[in-house]
């Protein structure tokens, strides 16, 4: 294409500038062509689109789309962002190892917004390959029903403990609306509601959902539906968020990439709501080679350094440990992963 160009208008009356502009357009039109071929891009998504629905206003409105890296180079995210002002975008990290997972979480703006509502996302990638995938997102956004706060949050709940949080939904329209129910598919979920107030074509109801004490650890994200007498669209989706804490959690450094025979050491940090003392820590495999070392003191937070060699065999790794605590029923468990390689690939 330069050559073509430089025939057309000469070679020798070419200037610097020239030749720089010649370099971005070819850079464009590279660019333009490797953005169309974005196949491989489009098979790291779990699904090419999401429809949000009808909500409320005011109500939260996420969702988080999963990117899994199935291929051997490293994957990067140059740019993530949406075609319409009522969605932002936001990618939990922009470089992707081999076999690494991320998301995009997408935001509907409920407050702003009302009625049908359609946007698209864009993720640019520039690493194995430049490519973009543009995923459609559309959502209604009702005018006549709004949540009031947007979303039922639990916060963080010490495990073994239950709570209780209040909504109000609030109805301008025909005199005579209702809610019928609510459905909650979670066991560990109760909600209640009642009318608060009703008049002028204005209806008010506050709903208590709880949560009980058998909640097992960990984060969650619930959708439940309010079911009302509208004709169309007759459920109205609530989140339901939160984190139920142990009375141990434990964080772990990702082993990463490591060469097949190397040694690595990486900390596990166990933090308890009192102190506790660990008796021992085991590993699933047997015939793995670990190293820790343990503190005999009773303490609040444990930083456990472990040294890991690496096995022959290359690939994705994963390996389970359970730690054993005086005085705790269950052990804690936790899971280390990496990616073996072999030595000539460094």
């Amino acid at each position: 294409m330069v050559k073509f160009i430089l025939r057309q208008f000469g070679a020798k009356t070419a200037s610097p500038m020239f030749f720089a502009l010649v370099a971005a357009f070819v850079f464009c039109c590279a660019s333009d062509v490797a953005a169309q071929d974005n196949a491989w891009a489009k098979k790291m998504f779990e699904v090419s689109e999401h429809n949000f629905g009808t909500v409320a206003r005011g109500s939260e409105v996420k969702y988080r789309f999963k990117i899994y890296n199935r291929y051997k180079e490293e994957v990067h995210i140059y740019d993530v962002r949406t075609t319409c002002g009522c969605t932002a975008a936001e990618p939990s990290k922009k470089t992707l190892a081999s076999g690494e997972s991320a998301y995009i979480e997408i935001t509907m703006d409920t407050e702003r917004f009302v009625r049908q509502k359609d946007s698209n996302l864009i993720v640019t990638f520039d690493k194995p390959l430049y490519t973009q995938v543009t995923i459609p997102i559309s959502a209604y956004i009702r005018s006549d029903v709004v949540i009031e706060p947007g979303s039922v949050n639990f916060g963080t709940v010490a495990k073994g403990k239950s709570s209780s949080k209040k909504i109000s939904v609030f109805y301008a329209g025909r005199e005579n609306w209702r809610i019928k129910r609510l459905i909650i598919k979670n066991s560990h979920l109760k909600g209640t509601f009642k009318e608060t107030n009703r008049g002028d074509g204005e209806v008010e109801y506050e709903f208590v959902v709880s949560l009980d004490e058998n909640t097992p650890a960990g984060n969650f994200r619930e959708r439940i539906l309010i079911e009302t007498d509208d004709a169309d669209s007759s459920y109205v989706p609530v989140v339901v968020k939160g984190s139920v804490e142990a009375d141990v959690t434990v964080t772990v450094s990702s082993l990463g990439t490591l060469q097949a025979g190397s040694k690595k050491t990486f900390n596990v940090v166990l933090r308890g709501r009192k102190s506790f003392k660990i008796s021992k820590i085991e590993c699933e495999s047997t015939n793995r080679d670990f190293q820790v070392k343990l503190s005999k003191k009773s303490k609040i937070v444990h930083v456990l350094p472990i040294t890991f060699t690496s096995p022959k065999q290359t690939g994705r790794f994963l390996e389970k440990f359970t730690v054993t605590i005086d005085g705790r029923k269950e052990p804690v468990t936790f899971e280390v992963v990496g990616r073996i390689v072999d030595h000539s690939f460094e």
